[in-house]
């Protein structure tokens, strides 16, 4: 099975996530979004495909989303700030046959392996 997982390396819940789909004898792509960030379109599919919008799928606990001030903002405004700083989008989304999911809890990955 072809898999992408979008990975953190220093996030234990994406860890686990890619640990897991091995574990499940997938050898998936793994890319490394702080190193190669989002394009706007990949992005956007993301997001469409798992069913969420730009405010469910920002890392709230981020000390940048205190900082940028979202909460409350639009989801266009959360948008463009996600792209800009990637460490703000939550991890980790995974991408199979099967769907996307941004896998948290670990068991939505279940769902598309």
């Amino acid at each position: 099975m072809d898999a992408t997982i979008y990975h953190n390396p220093k996030c234990s819940t994406s860890r686990k996530a890619l640990a897991h789909l091995q574990e499940a004898g997938i050898e998936p792509n793994v890319v490394k979004y702080l190193d190669t960030p989002y394009t706007r379109e990949q992005l956007t599919e993301l997001l469409a495909d798992a069913g969420l919008t730009a405010g469910q799928a920002v890392r709230k606990r981020e000390a940048l989303y205190k900082e940028l001030e979202l909460a409350g903002k639009s989801d266009e405004e959360i948008f463009e700030a996600m792209l800009e700083h990637p460490i703000l989008v939550e991890r980790p989304f995974v991408v199979t046959a099967k769907g996307t999911r941004l896998t948290r809890p670990i068991e939505k990955l279940d769902e598309i392996i």
